[in-house]
């Protein structure tokens, strides 16, 4: 799903289920990343396949790791724009890694099934997942999740209007 919303979708649902657990922003962030290896290779007109080594789960975990050291020194900021939509966190490596991994391995999983030239599992090569389900099913499926995670979002934010902001860091995901 190349330069496309729908990864925000379902990493927005992700990012709102597991909020106590892992950072929002990171998730969503890293639910996206992994466009810009397609997006590189149009831009230089590159002779490679358009999802290739870093729409893997190896390719994904080394984004990870690199996304988690660069965002670390931003956890601050990014604690505040999160701030803003009443989703504060206190920010730390147990948050951002676990938050960096589910963001881009779902972005793998899901490209998986629509791309054939990927081969998720190198250094094995072929793609177990393409065609698991329709094409058309994984965009709904991205869209609905969206929209679920908005919803249970906006739960959040209401519930969160009449606590301290303190309490939105605890277990719950919709406290």
């Amino acid at each position: 799903m190349p330069f496309t919303p729908y990864h925000f979708g379902f990493g927005f649902f992700l990012g709102i289920i597991f909020f106590p657990f892992i950072d929002f922003t990171v998730v969503m962030i890293a639910s996206v990343v992994l466009d810009l290896e397609p997006l590189t290779i149009i831009i230089l007109d590159l002779p490679l396949p358009l999802h290739g080594f870093f729409h893997t789960y190896l390719g994904a975990t080394i984004i990870s790791l690199l996304l988690t050291v660069c965002i670390w020194p931003l956890r601050r900021y990014l604690s505040r724009i999160a701030s803003i939509l009443r989703l504060h966190q206190q920010s730390s490596f147990r948050h951002i890694l676990p938050a960096s991994l589910i963001g881009t391995y779902s972005h793998v999983f899901l490209d998986s099934i629509l791309y054939a030239e990927m081969n998720p599992l190198y250094p094995l090569l072929g793609n177990p997942f393409l065609n698991l389900v329709w094409s058309i099913s994984i965009y709904d499926f991205c869209v609905v999740f969206g929209l679920l995670g908005f919803v249970l979002y906006i739960v959040r934010f209401y519930r969160s209007l009449s606590s301290p902001t303190e309490k939105e860091t605890q277990t719950s995901p919709f406290d």
